[in-house]
């Protein structure tokens, strides 16, 4: 307990009941979860692998991790389930496979394979893609709220919906098939075993003795059913959450579940931490001025022992250029005044096509600097079929490798074709891949679908056979070419400059292993290319932590959960934040939360900016500022406005700061 607030205290030692812990931003809420766990496992004498922690990002589990272990001696942690909620949720379907109707080995499609799916099951190669993205998120958006295919058929009011709903139906059918889930099945099909089998369920509530959940205000309406099912009667239940940083209504986020746990657990012990240890007074006052505009279920004020630090600065450019240009040469002048590291500083928006022209201005200053959230060269469709290739060369039991690759390019093998193969494999207990060459799938897959299979393992193996004595690259270049992948880009490729786009990439993945083999000395083996390239991966996949010699650029969005010393919140004017569809809407409030969790993003230095003009279809557009700089408090801002003038004092202190920036960046 040494070092923590009174509240704190109180949340860490309060067992009686259910809890809610309002953690307001930079109120130290994962030192309280990780020092509850803590008195649950040395004072409660709760035995770890029976408490169960759950947020977010992997990111944030990480952390809970390592905080706990130095809290802990020997191995008083062992057991201790610390996860996601879909780690949580796969690892219960792991558990209970059969129940699940799941077999060894289901495969989780990611978003691409998604997409690939209901394309494929539209039976509209023209479909548009964004009748096919609509549908997608409207199946999310059923899953998360717990409504089954049959449901939503019966419900659909209209042409749209029942496409929807018949889709969702069929997808449904070709996952089962597939012997593979989706990510949000993660939560949803936990919840399905949950409710439908009592004793399955008192398992997992003998297994789960105490559970504390992170971001509540994040959880959509399957989680929250999942966490009171795993809790039960008991109500052995920790909640941290903060209503005020509630911004992912857009992807099924319900801040009310925060007021359904007042309903549904009337014993809620509710307690609030309002002590910031990340920001001065100015920038807590703004904070709270600006949030006390919107509704609120439960009040609270944070404030902080750290002084009231630096005015708010708010600059007006005269356009969208001059406010990238001012940024950058602001950033470079306080640097050079202050000695921070560039790692210190960032740039957040409301959009992610505002990072462009900072991007520009920032390489133009030589200013060092990473843009959050930008796409995996992995995670490219073309990368990911190739490498899926690769993969199932490697190892022929990596049934997800198959599944994916098995109709890239199409090869007329259909769905019924695969389910019968899925289900004979999982009866002979093999990989998909090795149930091809039995002779008992001839009784179910006949005719020209098992020649087509068979024509398929024919070809892997030799590959394979070459793969032992050829160059690894030149077994990729020979396998591209025997399915004249780059004839299939040009077909399922929008236009022909997406399309070149997409085989620049292949050709990138191909320079990349003749890299790696030129760099090893010797002709590199398959599993050694696959390994290598798979190390990559996950490299690239990586949180940003390592960026810390670098300006990060990031949305408010991808900004929730950090902080900076110094931030610069660009782009505050009406249209952008609030975003106009919010306008439009009257949805003004997450907006709100959205600016606030920027404002508390900072920890020393806010400067606010926004431009009088910018470029809108090719023509000029005036833009008025932000509602929400009203709502700051007055006192605690500077204004500078368009005409301002650098003084020669000025203009020179900026100056020196280019060019102690250049001499740096070159090494002198």
């Amino acid at each position: 307990m040494q070092g923590l607030n009174p509240k704190q205290r109180e949340a860490v030692t309060y067992l009686s009941g259910p809890s809610l812990v309002l953690a307001g931003a930079g109120s130290g809420k994962t030192r309280v979860i990780t020092a509850k766990i803590a008195h649950l496992i040395e004072h409660a004498q709760m035995p770890a692998k029976h408490i169960y922690a759950v947020t977010f990002t992997n990111k944030a589990a990480r952390e809970m991790k390592e905080r706990v272990a130095k809290l802990l001696q020997g191995d008083a942690a062992k057991g201790l389930n610390i996860s996601t909620f879909h780690t949580l949720g796969l690892n219960m379907l792991r558990r209970e496979l059969k129940a699940a109707g799941l077999r060894r080995g289901f495969s989780i499609m990611d978003e691409q394979d998604v997409e690939q799916l209901l394309k494929e099951l539209s039976k509209k190669n023209d479909t548009d893609k964004k009748v096919l993205q609509q549908a997608r998120w409207q199946i999310s958006n059923w899953k998360n709220d717990l409504i089954l295919p049959e449901q939503a058929i019966a419900e659909a009011t209209d042409h749209v919906q029942t496409f929807q709903a018949l889709l969702y139906a069929a997808y449904q059918e070709a996952l089962r098939a597939y012997n593979a889930v989706d990510f949000d099945d993660l939560i949803l099909k936990p919840v399905e075993l949950l409710k439908a089998d009592a004793e399955l369920r008192e398992r997992w509530q003998n297994r789960v003795r105490h559970l504390l959940v992170d971001e509540y205000q994040d959880t959509n309406g399957a989680q929250y059913e999942l966490v009171k099912l795993l809790v039960g009667v008991t109500a052995a239940l920790t909640v941290v959450g903060d209503d005020d940083q509630s911004i992912y209504a857009w992807r099924g986020a319900k801040p009310e579940n925060l007021i359904r746990l007042n309903e549904d657990y009337p014993q809620l012990n509710v307690i609030k931490l309002e002590q910031n240890y990340r920001s001065t007074g100015r920038i807590l006052n703004s904070a709270n001025k600006l949030i006390a505009n919107n509704n609120h279920v439960f009040e609270k004020q944070l404030w902080s022992e750290l002084g009231p630090g630096e005015v708010i600065r708010v600059i007006s450019c005269a356009d969208e250029m001059a406010e990238a240009e001012r940024v950058a040469s602001e950033l470079v002048q306080h640097k050079f005044n202050t000695g921070r590291d560039f790692g210190d500083y960032a740039i957040l928006y409301r959009g992610n096509h505002q990072a462009r022209l900072f991007e520009q201005t920032l390489r133009t200053n030589k200013v060092p600097y990473f843009v959050s959230g930008g796409t995996s060269f992995f995670s490219r469709t073309e990368v990911k079929d190739a490498m899926s290739y690769l993969r199932l060369l490697n190892n022929t039991d990596d049934d997800a490798a198959f599944l994916r690759i098995i109709n890239t390019p199409r090869r007329e093998i259909g769905h019924t074709t695969i389910e019968k193969l899925s289900t004979y494999a999982a009866q002979a207990k093999c990989s998909l891949f090795d149930a091809i060459d039995h002779l008992g799938l001839a009784e179910s897959v006949t005719g020209k679908s098992h020649a087509r299979l068979r024509q398929f393992r024919e070809w892997m193996i030799e590959l394979q056979q070459e793969s032992e004595n050829e160059p690894a690259a030149t077994v990729v270049k020979q396998l591209l070419s025997d399915i004249d992948y780059k004839d299939w880009l040009s077909q399922t490729s929008p236009n022909d400059k997406a399309a070149d786009k997409r085989w620049e990439n292949v050709e990138a993945l191909i320079a990349w292993i003749t890299k790696l083999q030129e760099e090893d000395g010797k002709n590199l083996t398959l599993p050694e290319l696959t390994a290598h390239l798979a190390l990559m991966d996950m490299l690239e996949r990586q949180d940003d932590d390592a960026a810390n010699e670098q300006v990060a650029l990031m949305t408010l969005h991808a900004a929730k959960g950090l902080e900076f010393p110094v931030v610069f919140l660009v782009g505050f004017e009406e249209g952008l934040l609030p975003h106009q569809s919010s306008i439009d809407e009257d949805n003004i409030e997450e907006e709100r939360r959205l600016a606030y969790v920027g404002v508390t993003r900072a920890q020393r230095e806010l400067i606010v900016t926004n431009a009088k003009k910018r470029k809108r279809g090719g023509d000029w557009a005036p833009c008025e500022p932000s509602r929400f700089i009203a709502e700051l408090p007055s006192d605690d801002l500077r204004h500078e406005g368009l005409g301002a003038q650098l003084s020669k004092e000025e203009k020179q202190e900026r100056g020196n700061a280019r060019l102690a920036n250049l001499r740096a960046m070159l090494g002198g």
